[in-house]
């Protein structure tokens, strides 16, 4: 065995840290390389994550989309308890609300009310965000399944 020892790992690391290049910041108001923050503010200070959020929300253009996810869940308070007891809304595809009535005698009501609900939706969630309100009544099971059909009794058929 030689007399020499293995260097540790954190002369290691700085032999390593000696060999790589300096990374160069931007030139303060003084015209001096800095490579700390200074007791100013800077772009690389930390941030509340909520501003951080909201930075990447406007960046991305997610405004709209993240306000229309939050319809659904507050139907009931936008809309008011006794429609929202009779009406659930399904789905919000390009400007359109679609709902479904527990009845048909509730559907054509809130048909007649629609320009009231697009009001308050607009109120709430802002404009654009609804465009179109499509209700519909309660349907019955669809046995149908898939693109060919067969003409028959239905699920009758094969019960004897």
């Amino acid at each position: 065995m030689s007399g020499e020892r293995p260097p540790d790992p954190a002369r290691r690391l700085l032999a390593r840290a000696r060999k790589a290049k300096p990374v160069r910041r931007t030139s303060t108001r003084s015209g001096s390389e800095q490579t700390w923050s200074g007791a100013g503010p800077d772009p690389r200070d930390p941030a509340r994550l909520g501003d951080a959020v909201s930075d990447l929300v406007n960046d991305r253009s997610w405004t709209k989309p993240l306000t229309a996810a939050g319809l659904l869940p507050r139907w009931a308070e936008i809309v008011g308890p006794e429609i929202a007891e009779h009406c659930k809304p399904e789905r919000l595809e390009a400007g359109e609300l679609s709902c479904v009535a527990e009845s048909t005698a509730w559907a054509t009501q809130l048909r007649l009310m629609n320009r009231q609900i697009l009001g308050r939706i607009a109120a709430e969630v802002g404009p654009d965000v609804v465009v179109r309100l499509k209700v519909r009544g309660p349907t019955s099971p669809d046995w149908r399944h898939g693109p060919l059909r067969v003409t028959g009794r239905g699920p009758r058929d094969t019960y004897g």
